[in-house]
């Protein structure tokens, strides 16, 4: 399932902060922005993994695993907090503020791998992207 833990500055001083989201191999970085009411993803991907830290607003991050579709998990995530989906967790956002956040992938994205690796999976109810292919 997924896992969220909350970020803390790692340093601070009188000229700010640094906060260490990720370590480790990536292959592709999205800034996202997300209107209230609006739901992405309702998919899975069979290679990637993927952590989502959240800048500002709020969502709730629902979950399951392919196997075991009936069993779903949900996570309230505020600013400040990482969620990790490994493979083959489907996963999906609710957002209940206007929200911006930050989407770190294992994979790269270019032409054609993001569509290879990602299956439609519909784990709450809203958007789901008709161009993937379906679990």
């Amino acid at each position: 399932m997924e896992t969220k833990r909350h970020i803390d500055a790692a340093f601070s001083d009188w000229r700010g902060e640094i906060y260490n989201l990720f370590e480790g191999r990536l292959g592709h970085v999205a800034l996202i922005t997300s209107k209230k009411g609006s739901v992405r993803a309702n998919h899975y991907h069979k290679e990637d993994h993927q952590y989502i830290y959240l800048v500002s607003g709020a969502y709730k991050s629902y979950s399951c695993d392919i196997q075991n579709p009936n069993k779903k998990q949900v996570l309230e995530v505020k600013p400040g907090d990482i969620v990790e989906t490994p493979p083959l967790i489907a996963h999906a956002q609710k957002f209940t503020e206007d929200s911006v956040f930050l989407a770190f992938s294992t994979r790269e994205r270019e032409e054609g791998k993001y569509e290879d690796d990602t299956i439609a999976f519909s784990v709450t109810e809203g958007y789901l992207n008709k161009e993937l292919k379906k679990a």
